[in-house]
């Protein structure tokens, strides 16, 4: 999991910096309308419960919240409705890449996402080209705990996939459909998760052990990311230096 994981960190990095831009919040009011489809009531709709308190953890207003939850329930009608999108490809050194999207706008997020591809050595492609790389998981992050063992003893005894640790950072794997169970286990339990969200975890990894390859790999992923309508970047490769 060590290239989720190196992965993951560069990019909440880089989102501390977002937040002072706005980008993540525009990122947390669309995942609050898009799980508040499901449900209004947090604690009825476990991902708005997890959607909203992701967002609490970048400082988004509670008036931010409330609209979004309005929004997605249909409640307020403002613009046009936020759909979720995925686009899959390969970027620099072959590396396999899904990207997942939040947007109004169907035709300019494509637009936007192929331009983005072309423009950094990738290449968008058809539905389907990467995405059997890749299996479906919850996964709950514990930065810099100074617990991991009673973590990882209590993430198992809530029947997670797989844990691991890596400079510090705890990582726990969940089936899809256990994600919310077991992340509101281990808070109940008194253990907070730094983030909990669900993606997608590659069944192998490309291992990148070359600076100038890594360097041009992470700014494709940056700029990607970057992009108001991208929520999650995803890809296959593993930092090997």
């Amino acid at each position: 999991m060590s290239g989720h994981s190196k992965w993951a960190t560069i990019r909440r990095a880089k989102e501390a910096n977002d937040s002072k831009r706005g980008n993540i919040f525009t990122k947390h009011v669309k995942n609050i309308i898009l799980a508040a489809k499901g449900g209004g009531d947090p604690e009825m709709n476990p991902a708005l419960k997890t959607a909203i308190d992701n967002a609490k953890k970048d400082n988004l207003p509670n008036a931010n919240i409330d609209k979004a939850i309005k929004k997605g329930t249909g409640e307020l009608k403002d613009g046009n409705e936020i759909v979720e999108v995925m686009y899959e490809g390969y970027g620099p050194e072959g590396i396999a890449v899904i990207v997942i999207c939040h947007t109004d706008n169907k035709q300019r997020t494509v637009s936007n996402v192929r331009h983005l591809f072309s423009k950094h050595g990738g290449n968008m492609g058809d539905k389907g080209c990467v995405a059997y790389l890749f299996d479906r998981k919850g996964v709950i992050m514990f930065e810099n705990a100074t617990n991991n063992e009673e973590i990882e003893m209590a993430a198992i005894e809530a029947d997670c996939d797989d844990v691991s640790v890596e400079d510090g950072n705890l990582e726990i794997l969940t089936p899809p459909t256990k994600l919310h169970e077991i992340s509101e286990s281990l808070t109940k339990a008194g253990y907070k998760p730094s983030s909990v969200e669900l993606t997608m975890i590659p069944q192998t990894y490309i291992k990148i052990s070359e600076q100038d390859k890594m360097d041009r790999i992470i700014k494709f992923m940056e700029v990607i990311e970057s992009d108001d309508d991208v929520n999650q970047v995803i890809s296959n490769f593993e930092i090997d230096l």
